[in-house]
């Protein structure tokens, strides 16, 4: 692989040579309108977002989840598929609730990336109970 730079037509240009085949060129610093330039931006800005996806798994699967204090729906609504939890940049408070259960609560900060959470409530003991 080679890297070759010199002047072609309007501008500096640098292309990425490997065997003989021309496998990309990047040019000055106009800005280069095309599908696939339009997609790579997209990628380069989702990636730069913190935002994350949360998916959760629970016993019982009908608890509710709150993030950040705010009821978001049951376990179920984000067990998979695209259907996690979306969740913005920073520190965020996840608890899981169900009557009858101790509540569960954690910190989350996304990174970019789908995470999974398992989350098994345990029952509270009636009083007087064995």
């Amino acid at each position: 692989m080679t890297v070759r730079s010199g002047k072609w037509g309007r501008g500096h240009r640098v292309a990425l040579v490997l065997g003989g085949l021309v496998l990309g060129c990047a040019t000055g610093p106009e800005q280069v309108d095309s599908p696939a330039a339009e997609r790579a931006r997209e990628v380069l800005r989702s990636r730069r977002s913190r935002d994350g996806n949360l998916l959760l798994r629970c016993e019982p699967s009908d608890a509710e989840v709150y993030l950040d204090g705010v009821m978001q729906g049951v376990c179920t609504d984000f067990g998979g598929g695209p259907n996690g939890l979306q969740v913005g940049s920073g520190l965020h408070r996840i608890d899981v609730k169900k009557d009858g259960f101790w509540p569960y609560t954690t910190y989350y900060e996304p990174s970019s990336a789908r995470a999974g959470l398992t989350i098994r409530l345990r029952p509270v003991e009636p009083e007087g109970g064995g």
